[in-house]
């Protein structure tokens, strides 16, 4: 089922004279933030079909996961990235804190479109390692775009939590392509966390009665977010956090974006 989302964008131009010319506009991309808490739901238990079948339903071309196992014993030794790659018909890559449980512990990006380059920016260790995962993505009328995954340190205490985010943010200032920064940010709109990426990328805010994230069951913080750059490539979209109550404590985001010719 593809979950609709009602954006009202105009047809955008097709005409750029820095580029060449195009016929048709940009086809519009459906992104998804998830941490997925490897697999577990709310129930306690580890199913990744479920956690496939809630991404399933959101008909996403980009997928930011959080939370991901790499041939961990807690998850049943399964690559978490590549079977839900696999199950949902699109490429992954992973990107990993540190060593657990005879596995790996990090982050995953799916693509319906193909990865042609991948690589980690290290970030400043917290309460565990950090680093954001980033996929250069090609669309299929010919631009690439870096998509850029993170997931923040969690203690309440902000300090390792804004370290990483001053780090991100100065490689952010040096990248020379569009880009969606996504993730689970661990901190809530008006902090100084969330306030960095605000003054360099536009916020794709989501509508009022869907802007919680967490909990997935008693929902009373937004700390997932998704952010497009730089602001001259991207027209208006939309978000939302999607209601499911027992894939994870997290729900889903998804946002609808436009990139201009």
């Amino acid at each position: 089922m593809r979950l609709p989302l009602v954006l009202g964008l105009a047809a955008l131009a097709c005409h750029n004279s820095a580029r060449t010319p195009r016929t048709t506009p940009i086809d519009p991309l459906r992104v998804v933030s998830y941490n997925i808490r490897h697999g577990r739901g709310t129930d306690e238990v580890v199913r990744l079909d479920r956690s496939a079948a809630a991404l399933r339903a959101l008909a996403p071309d980009v997928v930011g996961l959080q939370e991901v196992d790499e041939k961990v014993i807690r998850s049943g030794n399964v690559d978490e990235a590549a079977a839900l790659g696999a199950s949902l018909g699109m490429v992954h890559t992973f990107g990993s804190f540190m060593d657990y449980q005879g596995g790996r512990y990090g982050l995953a990006i799916l693509s319906r479109h193909p990865i042609v380059a991948t690589h980690v920016v290290q970030l400043p260790v917290g309460n565990e390692p950090r680093v954001a995962l980033v996929a250069d993505v090609r669309l299929p009328h010919g631009d690439t775009i870096s998509v850029i995954n993170v997931h923040f340190d969690w203690v309440q205490n902000d300090g390792y939590r804004y370290s990483q985010a001053l780090r991100l943010s100065a490689w952010l200032d040096s990248l020379k392509r569009p880009f969606v920064l996504l993730g689970d940010f661990n901190d809530e709109p008006g902090s100084r966390t969330i306030a960095l990426f605000r003054a360099r990328a536009t916020e794709i805010a989501k509508a009022p009665d869907a802007r919680l994230t967490f909990s997935s069951t008693e929902p009373v913080k937004e700390i997932d977010f998704v952010f497009v750059g730089p602001a001259g490539r991207w027209g208006p979209g939309v978000a939302r956090a999607i209601a499911d109550p027992v894939t994870s404590d997290h729900k889903p985001v998804l946002a609808e974006i436009r990139l201009t010719p």
